[in-house]
């Protein structure tokens, strides 16, 4: 397996005794990530184990999905994988329509205002309500957060790792 991973959920806990798991989603597109058939990898962040699986079956739960993956099927299987990541090799993500992105697109990206001042570097994507909010690392003082909005965000060259914004009032002085 020498692709690419990017991470889709964190399994946080077991649920019951046949094996399933709680998983906490970090991706936008959970319904097709845990879908029954879908081939994922569980990846251990202290020591780069892996592990691929494929799941079997798959519910919503609050704001968890409960999953089962195949060859497991009682909690003493499953239980060492307790704070492992759950994720998705490249060749399964889906192409977007223009204008959405991957998180792992923006992650990254240097941020430009519209006059070519350079801001500093996305380090973090927020998802606290109505839009997402991006986190900049500036080179001196505090993070910047600019809202995902057209008013802000003005262009986004993927290839270029580029984000061209607008600084609306008061958002250099929180």
């Amino acid at each position: 397996m020498s692709e690419k991973l990017y991470t889709v959920g964190k399994i946080v806990n077991t649920h019951g005794i046949r094996g399933e798991l709680k998983i906490v989603p970090q991706t936008d597109f959970a319904d097709e990530r845990f879908a029954a058939g879908s081939k994922l990898v569980f990846v251990d962040p202290n020591s780069s184990a892996t592990l691929p699986v494929t799941v079997e079956s798959a519910r919503e739960h609050k704001t968890m999905f409960i999953i089962r993956f195949r060859g497991f099927g009682n909690i003493n299987e499953v239980e060492k994988y307790k704070g492992w990541l759950l994720k998705v090799e490249e060749k399964y993500l889906s192409e977007l329509p223009d204008g959405e992105f991957y998180y792992h697109e923006i992650v990254g990206c240097t941020v430009v205002t519209e006059e070519g001042e350079t801001l500093g570097e996305i380090t973090e994507i927020l998802s606290p309500g109505a839009n997402d909010v991006w986190v900049v690392k500036r080179p001196k003082g505090k993070p910047l957060l600019l809202p995902y909005i057209d008013d802000v965000i003005l262009d986004v060259d993927v290839e270029g790792k580029k984000v061209t914004a607008r600084l609306m009032e008061g958002l250099l002085d929180l």
